[in-house]
């Protein structure tokens, strides 16, 4: 791999990772029900953040500052693995989480969707594949795409 494909790379990967992982946490949201706990959302806000800098280095000019929106968006995808990482240990019970639980408020009156509302607990696993939550899967996913990205980037800047 060249080093103008390693950066090429790099960038394609600090868009899809978050964007696949976001995609996924919305269609497990809304298509299977698998409402999301305030750790959840905490996941959620960095890969926003990362698709945000991702697209930023698609249309900036000049190398160095589009480098760096990469690098902010691999920093902001490892940060949410490490938010997953600590979710998925609250999960299985290896230490305790924050105490307050997420709601989901519908329309209407107020006060019945409140009333109504789910309450979403952070130390219970919804779904698990394989015995792995989905803040594991993130933590997995998150992680392994953050390092993936830093090392095809300083790849493709070495041959620069």
């Amino acid at each position: 791999m060249t080093p103008l494909q390693s950066r090429n790379a790099a960038y394609a990967l600090a868009l899809i990772v978050p964007a696949a992982l976001m995609g996924g946490a919305l269609i497990s949201q809304y298509g299977f029900g698998l409402f999301p706990c305030q750790m959840c959302w905490w996941q959620r806000y960095p890969h926003i953040a990362a698709i945000v800098f991702a697209l930023l280095a698609f249309t900036m000019k000049g190398r160095g500052a589009s480098d760096m929106a990469v690098i902010l968006a691999a920093i902001c995808v490892g940060a949410s693995g490490l938010i997953g990482g600590f979710h998925a240990g609250v999960e299985y019970g290896w230490w305790e989480g924050v105490t307050s639980c997420a709601t989901v408020a519908g329309g209407g009156n107020p006060l019945d969707a409140i009333m109504n509302a789910p309450v979403i607990r952070c130390d219970v696993a919804p779904w698990t594949l394989f015995g792995i939550s989905l803040a594991g899967f993130n933590f997995l996913i998150s992680l392994g795409g953050a390092v993936l990205i830093f090392a095809l980037l300083g790849k493709g800047r070495k041959g620069a």
